[in-house]
């Protein structure tokens, strides 16, 4: 599947516990079937898409550990 990184319709957002100061973050752009995640530092490098249920999935995995 190809994705335009650019595409006006993504609306990315990073958490509310993202510090101002740098450092690692990622930025999330929600769409009806999929969530779309990139580096915040570099957003025109690749982004990682994953359907809904697998990126639901992943968070109650991760909430687990």
């Amino acid at each position: 599947m190809s994705i335009d990184v650019t595409s006006p319709e993504l609306a990315w957002f990073k958490s509310s516990y993202s510090g101002g100061e740098g450092g690692e973050c990622l930025e999330v752009a929600v769409t009806p079937g999929t969530i779309h995640i990139r580096d915040s530092k570099v957003p025109a490098r690749a982004q990682l898409a994953f359907p809904r249920a697998e990126w639901a999935a992943f968070v109650r995995y991760a909430g687990e550990r």
